[in-house]
């Protein structure tokens, strides 16, 4: 059974930090894309970045240069560190898991900036 277990979200103030993990299980996770997507209320899901088995990061334009994806393969665990936080940067954050056999999804941590 594949589980994706999602932490470190909570609320923050604009221009703080933050950092999420997502723990894996039931996966061979070196083998498997890990990303972060998010969901703001009334907006769809968004990519913000993802991590290849291979360590090639993408990130989203609006996320760029503030946050910065990373995995570890022997704790089967993904990070995503995030400075610099924005009010719009607010929503449930989401891991996800993908390979050629399909994905998986964590059931989200939500971020809230605000001061």
């Amino acid at each position: 059974q594949v589980q994706l277990v999602e932490s470190g979200g909570g609320l923050v103030q604009p221009g703080g930090s933050l950092a999420l993990s997502c723990a894996a299980s039931g996966i061979i996770f070196s083998s498997y894309r890990m990303g972060w997507y998010r969901q703001a209320p009334g907006k769809q899901r968004e990519l913000v970045a993802h991590i290849s088995s291979g360590g090639t990061t993408t990130y989203a334009d609006s996320v760029k240069g503030r946050f910065t994806i990373s995995r570890d393969n022997a704790k089967n665990t993904v990070y995503l560190q995030m400075n610099t936080l924005k009010a719009e940067d607010t929503a449930v954050y989401y891991c996800n898991a993908r390979d050629y056999a399909g994905v998986h999804w964590g059931q989200g941590t939500l971020v809230t900036v605000s001061s």
